[in-house]
């Protein structure tokens, strides 16, 4: 059982996009996957709605509600969740981030959205839960610009995820489409790149649960 936050306070991070189709990758492995959708944009929900009730489900949730939402869709037997937060909400981020067993903040790897995430990193540190930076839309094929980040978003005290979502028109076609990346393109490079974050995704969420149970 895993719930996954998506949290950053920047507008364009490419939150939805990397929420809408990490819950697709888990549903291909036969995980029982929802999202729960807390922006008032309802950019998942609308998604979802152009999906036809293929899965992965969406739902919307208020922040207060959020802990009901995912307590009632595990009792239903859901085991991956993925929540989906708006950017400039306090109450929505650490509602989900309350929740969550890990914290991933999508961010372009740019100076203006790096600083950015500095908000967003206080916030998690209450609740003391692990969180990665996952770098998103940038330049396919930039090492020295990622490492630059990666050495940045250290110094504010959290690392960054191994694997890179960079910038593919896939994603931008698959979501007019409805689709995740998995099912536009099976055999393309982003399709690659998201599979392999959720299987690390999901190693990271076992690794902390065991450690925690140790403790």
């Amino acid at each position: 059982m895993s719930t996954i936050a998506i949290v950053s306070q920047k507008g364009g991070s490419g939150k939805t996009t990397l929420a809408v189709n990490l819950a697709a990758a888990a549903e291909a492995v036969g995980q029982i996957t929802l999202i729960i959708d807390t922006d008032a944009q309802a950019t998942a929900s609308q998604w979802g709605s152009w999906r036809n009730d293929r899965a992965p489900e969406v739902i919307d949730s208020a922040p207060p509600r959020i802990q009901h939402k995912v307590e009632q869709a595990i009792a239903q037997g859901a085991t991956f969740i993925v929540v989906d937060t708006p950017p400039h909400a306090d109450s929505a981020a650490s509602r989900a981030v309350e929740v969550a067993d890990l914290v991933l903040i999508p961010c372009r790897p740019s100076a203006f959205d790096l600083a950015a995430i500095r908000t967003t990193v206080k916030l998690i540190r209450l609740f003391d839960k692990p969180a990665f930076v996952v770098f998103t839309a940038g330049p396919p094929n930039a090492p020295k610009i990622y490492q630059d980040a990666i050495d940045l978003v250290r110094g504010f005290g959290i690392e960054a995820c191994p694997h890179l979502l960079p910038d593919r028109a896939a994603y931008r076609h698959a979501s007019a489409a409805g689709a995740s990346v998995l099912e536009f393109e099976p055999d393309g490079k982003a399709t690659a790149e998201i599979v392999a974050l959720h299987m690390w995704a999901c190693a990271h969420v076992n690794m902390s649960i065991s450690q925690h149970v140790e403790v």
